[in-house]
């Protein structure tokens, strides 16, 4: 085993959160078309050769830190049901990715990411979250939908309203669309 695998983090997570630092913190004094790798590096405390070397170029940089934003921060709220669990869950998803930031991320995530692992890794981070709420309402008897037709009939159409007909999206919206997926449940 390499002294690099013993050791979580050491260098390497370092220059990660270094680097994250300085596009988020140049980002928002200079705006993100401002930036550049060297710009990024020099901030960040680490040649540029560190950041082509790591993320290639400064898409995939950009799309790294927007996959990392886009993380959720804490397990979902339980509000006691199924029906309100996903609601809710919903409701700030849609509030959290339809601001002019989320989509601002979720482009950054799709634009840099050649094989397509970050899209993957934004996707399980949705599925893990919906996981945990169907879970928990099993536990307590409730039917279920599997977590793949939540995704379907939540998830998917969500995105594509905010990614391509952002107008007149509302919480009133993903309430419909929780709906829809917990009606063949409750039969």
């Amino acid at each position: 085993m390499s002294r690099q695998m013993v050791r979580p983090g050491g260098r390497s997570a370092r220059v990660q959160a270094a680097v994250h630092a300085a596009v988020r913190e140049l980002a928002s004094e200079l705006g993100r078309d401002a930036l550049t790798v060297p710009l990024v590096a020099q901030r960040a405390g680490v040649t540029p050769s560190t950041i082509y070397r790591r993320w290639g170029d400064l898409q995939e940089l950009l799309s790294d830190v927007a996959v990392e934003r886009l993380r959720p921060d804490t397990a979902p709220r339980d509000h006691g049901t199924l029906s309100s669990d996903l609601t809710a869950w919903a409701e700030q998803f849609l509030d959290e990715m339809a601001s002019p930031t989320g989509r601002a991320y979720i482009r950054d995530a799709l634009l840099g990411d050649p094989d397509g692992s970050n899209a993957g890794q934004c996707s399980a981070y949705a599925a893990e979250q919906i996981d945990v709420i169907l879970s928990r309402a099993a536990e307590r008897g409730e039917d279920t939908p599997d977590v793949e037709t939540v995704i379907d009939a939540v998830v998917a159409p969500l995105m594509y309203r905010i990614l391509f007909r952002p107008d007149g999206l509302d919480t009133s919206y993903a309430r419909r669309l929780v709906t829809g997926v917990l009606e063949p449940a409750t039969r």
